[in-house]
C-alpha cells in the first residue's frame, strides 16, 4: 500500500482543538507574575548580578576536597588581610551545596600587577588560616574595569541590534504588526530570563549573553512558524474569524512545536545537569529561555494579532490582516 507524504508525517496532536485564546487571561497572569517578580528583584533585591566579565575585577574559583564552610573561609580571608571581597558557594544541579567557592574582588582602577597581588593574598590566606580541608588549584579570571564596561556596552548593543534586525525582517516578510508582536514576545522572553538570574542571584556573564542571543533567534523562529501558518489559513478561510484562524493555526503547528522544543529542552537540560559549573549559567539561560520562548509564541505573540484587530475595529478601521496564497 502506498503511503502519502501527509500520512507519513509524525502527528502527536492530529486533531488538536485547544482554545488557546480562550485562556489568554491565564497566560497574561502567568507572564505578569514572572515579569513583575523579575523586575522587582532587579530593582530592589539582587539587582542584575553581573559577572566579572562586565563589572571587572578578579574572580577566583577554588575547588575544595570536601564541602567547605563559607563562614570559615571569610574568617580566613579577613585574617589574611584581604578586603572588600565577596564569596559565593557554587551549588550542584540538585540545589545542594557544592565543593567550589567563588571569591571575587571588586572593580577598581588596579593594574594587572595589583590584581595578581590580590590573587596571591587570597591563596596565602587560605593556606595559612583555613584548615577545615584542603583545596585544589584555583582558576583565576581577571578583567579590567575599562574592558568590563566595554563588554557590557557591546552586549547591550548586540541584543538591541538583533531585536531591531528581526523587526525589520518581519516588517518586510509579513507586516509591521507581525514584527511588533514577535519582538514584544522576544522581549518578554528576555525579561523573564534575566529576571530568573536576578531571582536566583546568578551572575550574568558573556556566555549567558550568548545564550540569550541564541534564545532570541530560537523564539523568533518558532513565532515565525506560527505566523506563517496563520497567514496561510487567512487566505484559505477569509470568512472565518481571526480568533478561530489563530487557534487552528496554533493547533496545526503544535506537533512541530512540541517535538522541536522538547528535543532541544532535553539537550540543554543535560547540559545543565551534567555540564559542570563552567556551563551552568549558559545552560540555565537556555533551559529557562526555551520553555518561555515556546510558551510566548503561543501565549504572547499570536494573541497580539487578535488584540490588534480588535483595536482597529474599535476605531472603525479596516481590520483584515494580510494573507498569502496557499501552497498547492
Amino acid at each position: 500500500m502506498r503511503v502519502t507524504p501527509e500520512e507519513s508525517k509524525v502527528e502527536l496532536f492530529r486533531n488538536a482543538n485547544v482554545d488557546w485564546l480562550g485562556r489568554k487571561w491565564y497566560f497574561l497572569s502567568f507572564s505578569l507574575i514572572f515579569s513583575v517578580a523579575g523586575v522587582l528583584s532587579m530593582l530592589f533585591w539582587h539587582g542584575i548580578p553581573r559577572g566579572v566579565d562586565f563589572k571587572g575585577g578578579t574572580e577566583i574559583t577554588v575547588p575544595f576536597d570536601t564541602t567547605p564552610n563559607v563562614d570559615h573561609i571569610r574568617q580566613a580571608l579577613e585574617k589574611g588581610g584581604v578586603k572588600d571581597f565577596t564569596t559565593q558557594q557554587i551549588a550542584t544541579p540538585t540545589g545542594q551545596k557544592g565543593n567550589e567557592v567563588v571569591i571575587s574582588l571588586p572593580q577598581s582602577t588596579a593594574t594587572d600587577q595589583e590584581h595578581d597581588a590580590g590573587r596571591t593574598a587570597i591563596e596565602n590566606a587560605l593556606t595559612s588560616n583555613y584548615h577545615d580541608s584542603g583545596y585544589g588549584q584555583p582558576s583565576v579570571q581577571i578583567v579590567g574595569p575599562t574592558a568590563g564596561t566595554q563588554l557590557q556596552h557591546q552586549a547591550e548593543l548586540a541584543t538591541l541590534y538583533s531585536l531591531l534586525g528581526m523587526l525589520i525582517y518581519l516588517w518586510f516578510r509579513f507586516e509591521l504588526i507581525y514584527g511588533v508582536a514577535a519582538v514584544v514576545a522576544v522581549f518578554h522572553d528576555t525579561l523573564i530570563t534575566v529576571g530568573a538570574f536576578s531571582l536566583t542571584n546568578q551572575e550574568i556573564t558573556l556566555t549567558v549573553i550568548a545564550a540569550i542571543l541564541t534564545l532570541i533567534g530560537y523564539s523568533m523562529n518558532d513565532t515565525i512558524v506560527v505566523f506563517d501558518r496563520i497567514r496561510e489559513n487567512l487566505a484559505l478561510s477569509r470568512r472565518e474569524s481571526l480568533p478561530d484562524v489563530v487557534n487552528r493555526s496554533i493547533n496545526q503547528t503544535l506537533t512541530r512545536t512540541v517535538i522541536s522544543s522538547g528535543l532541544t529542552f532535553l539537550t540543554v537540560m543535560s547540559l545543565f545537569l551534567f555540564g559542570g559549573p563552567v556551563l551552568r549559567g549558559f545552560s540555565f539561560a537556555l533551559v529557562v529561555g526555551i520553555v518561555i520562548g515556546t510558551y510566548s509564541s503561543i501565549a504572547v505573540a499570536a494573541p497580539m494579532l487578535v488584540a490588534y484587530q480588535d483595536w482597529r475595529k474599535s476605531r472603525g478601521k479596516v481590520s483584515n490582516l494580510p494573507a498569502k496564497r496557499a501552497r498547492t
